[in-house]
This record gives C-alpha cells, structure tokens and sequence, in this order.
C-alpha cells in the first residue's frame, strides 16, 4: 500500500481562458509526473 501522507488534492478554478492547464501542466512537470509541456489532453 502506498503511503497516502504523501498525496494531495488541489483544486484549481478561474475564468474561462484563466491558464488552469497552463499551471497545472508546469506543476506536473516540476513533480517529475510529465516529462514534456502539452502531454495533458
């Protein structure tokens, strides 16, 4: 089983054309989850 103290939700809300896959695509690849900016579909 994996050690769930080292998971997090988040939410990210905001307008429409606001940058929420922007953030959240640099966040992924500053923690090593994508490899390449533009792999969240």
């Amino acid at each position: 089983m994996s050690d769930l103290s080292r998971y997090r939700n988040i939410g990210i809300f905001a307008h429409v054309d606001a940058g929420k896959t922007t953030t959240t695509e640099r966040i992924l690849k500053l923690t090593g989850k994508i490899h390449k900016i533009g792999e969240v579909h």
